[in-house]
């Protein structure tokens, strides 16, 4: 078998054919990846697929492909998308606390020592991490198996596993927080690391957390059981009433159709009825009701065709061409001639020609729209005047 010969080689490969893996673990619930979809994501290339197969990063059973266990794992848990719930790791990562912690004590040389802390830290975080993740997956699982499994035996038994999981990931934080509390409190009190202490106070955070999810997931498991025991139930005496009634002896055997005699349920009553008279005004002006009268008829498959009423027509004044001209002022124009001048833009304006007639409001209006629109061409300046009670800025040309 062959293998990368370094990490460049390892990740160049990787984005090279990332398309490919990336279609692949899409799909990675399917068993059925067929060697020619491949093909279409390497262009046609062969000799691409063959160099992944030979370094196994995915493998080929007969013409289907799939991504080897190793980076399928990888690249779920980088992508926190497992829904396996591996409790096993956890207290694997807590005896090699212990072994290093005992490797601790007993070596005598600081650079070895230190060596040993920097794993016991690392194995620290893991903790945390891994617990975090374990506790998500399992609220996951249980969450998709009651809704998803549609067998009532298997949904009942995979639910019972998961909660046994929950129990072994209990038992482990547990054992962690006696770790870090009782059983090498020596340790945390000889090896005086600033950075081990904020680590163990992420760790108890992490396990509190876990901790409260861990009972709210107990509290799930309990009333998923239930449902599916009440639904079993149900499901068990409407099969045997099913049987009964193919057999004929439905009404010899049982007492059904007494007991539904006397059941007073709303489940059992007849839906009510309230006719409702609608107005013949109502009827004849409201579209919704026309439309409502519509669909009756159709569903009725009623002979009846009924006809909106024929508008009348329109007179021929409505239908002549009618022309109104109005004048627009030109602010291009007016800004042209300001610019020409000398004199000040609230006075020009108010003494401008336009070519129809213009109230004092309008020019004032008019001011206001040419200061907006060319202040950079205009000098405003901090000098005031007054006119018919309006306050305006001397503004000049540039």
């Amino acid at each position: 078998m062959n293998t990368f010969s370094n990490i460049k080689e390892l990740l160049s490969t990787l984005h090279r054919e990332e398309k490919l893996l990336s279609e692949m673990f899409k799909r990675r619930k399917t068993t059925d990846y067929k060697f020619e979809y491949a093909l279409e994501l390497v262009e046609d290339n062969e000799n691409k697929i063959q160099y992944l197969i030979d370094r196994s990063v995915i493998r080929q059973n007969g013409n289907t492909l799939e991504i080897d266990d190793l980076y399928l794992h990888f690249f779920e848990q980088v992508l926190e998308a497992n829904e396996e719930i591996n409790t096993s790791y956890i207290n694997e990562n807590l005896e090699k606390v212990k072994q290093n912690i005992n490797y601790y004590f007993n070596e005598q040389n600081e650079q070895r020592k230190y060596e040993y802390l920097r794993i016991i830290k690392n194995t620290f975080r893991k903790i945390g991490i891994i617990t975090l993740r374990n506790v998500v997956d399992l609220k996951r699982n249980i969450e998709n198996t009651f809704k998803t499994e549609p067998n009532y035996k298997n949904k009942r038994s995979k639910l019972i596993n998961l909660d046994n999981k929950r129990r072994d990931i209990t038992k482990l934080i547990e054992q962690t927080e006696h770790l870090i509390t009782e059983d090498d409190i020596t340790f945390f009190k000889t090896a005086t690391d600033e950075e081990l202490s904020r680590i163990i106070v992420q760790l108890k955070l992490q396990l509190q957390k876990c901790t409260h999810n861990l009972i709210e997931i107990e509290k799930q498991v309990i009333a998923f059981l239930n449902q599916i025991q009440l639904q079993s139930g149900i499901v068990e005496k409407l099969r045997q009433i099913k049987y009964l009634k193919d057999q004929f002896i439905l009404e010899s055997t049982t007492d059904l159709k007494q007991v539904l005699a006397i059941n007073r349920h709303v489940v059992f009553e007849p839906n009510p009825s309230y006719p409702l008279k609608l107005s013949l005004e109502n009827l004849q002006t409201d579209e919704g009701a026309f439309k409502s009268i519509q669909k009756i008829a159709i569903r009725l498959k009623s002979g009846v065709k009924h006809k909106q009423p024929v508008a009348d027509k329109i007179s021929d004044e409505y239908l002549e061409t009618q022309i109104e001209e109005e004048v627009q002022i030109n602010l291009e124009e007016v800004k042209n001639g300001f610019v020409a001048g000398s004199n000040n833009l609230f006075d020009f304006v108010i003494s401008y020609n336009f070519s129809k007639d213009v109230s004092f409001e309008e020019r004032v209006t008019i001011y206001c729209q040419m200061v907006s629109q060319y202040e950079s061409i205009f000098e405003i300046t901090d000098q005031f005047s007054e006119k018919g009670k309006i306050e305006f800025a001397m503004i000049f040309p540039k």
